[in-house]
């Protein structure tokens, strides 16, 4: 799970560099034709980006945040812990129920928190045990998938704070071509740079984000089924304890 996890952040952070890092060689390379002008460098393609650069920068910290918080709450010891589920397995079925809710208060993983809901239920209706088991597992999902939605928010505006950019670089060149600026393109050079600039920075904060969101949505999905079936089994084995009718018969 570590290697994953690192596999995982390093891929990310791959996504988000090697962008910026292609566009700072290729600015290098364009400006060794052009002796006046100074090279590049990542604050100049910031600069030349204009204002649509500070959301942008806002975007890609709140991408790093939420990437680092979300896959750290969907490893998998924080919803199954196996040596645990064997104690509690073996609690209920000795029908020792005191004892298995006391250790699950203190077990701080999603099984442990939603197992809690259904051993107080379990005694009295197996049935609303498990109802009420899944109820806190739905709660658990919205709680920690919130903020990989929040990631799929980036995803979508960064994109379109980035085009923003570009119509407003856009419109800065219209603007010097009406007060004569069309026999200099250098005077057209900032308000371009800052059109192409922008929509590929707001590209390059959306797209890892996008990648990162259906990463961890998938592992989300998958660690909570695998919650919910132990959760069931071990809820279940009271019932497969009791005997049938005709056994009684």
């Amino acid at each position: 799970m570590v290697s994953t996890n690192r596999l995982f952040l390093g891929l990310t952070l791959a996504f988000y560099f090697y962008p910026i890092t292609t566009t700072l060689l290729c600015a290098a390379e364009t400006n060794e034709a052009l002796p006046v002008e100074s090279s590049l460098s990542l604050w100049g393609l910031i600069q030349q980006g204009g204002w649509a650069m500070y959301p942008l920068g806002i975007c890609s910290l709140i991408s790093f945040f939420l990437i680092a918080y979300a896959g750290r709450e969907t490893r998998k010891h924080r919803f199954i812990n196996q040596s645990l589920n064997q104690q509690i397995e073996t609690y209920i079925a000795q029908g020792q129920f005191d004892h298995c809710k006391k250790l699950l208060e203190s077990v701080d993983n999603v099984l442990g928190r939603a197992l809690n809901a259904g051993i107080k239920q379990l005694e009295k209706d197996p049935q609303k045990a498990e109802n009420s088991l899944l109820d806190r597992l739905d709660a658990e999902e919205n709680t920690i998938g919130q903020w990989i939605h929040y990631l799929n928010v980036v995803a979508s505006v960064a994109p379109m704070i980035g085009l923003l950019g570009t119509v407003s670089g856009m419109i800065s060149a219209f603007q010097t071509i009406g007060r004569g600026g069309m026999g200099r393109p250098e005077l057209l050079a900032g308000d371009i740079g800052e059109a192409l600039v922008t929509t590929a920075t707001g590209l390059t904060i959306g797209i890892p984000a996008m990648i990162a969101y259906f990463i961890l949505r998938n592992r989300l999905n998958t660690l909570m089924l695998q919650t919910a079936q132990i959760g069931s089994e071990l809820l279940a084995i009271p019932l497969a304890k009791k005997p049938s009718p005709s056994q009684k018969v």
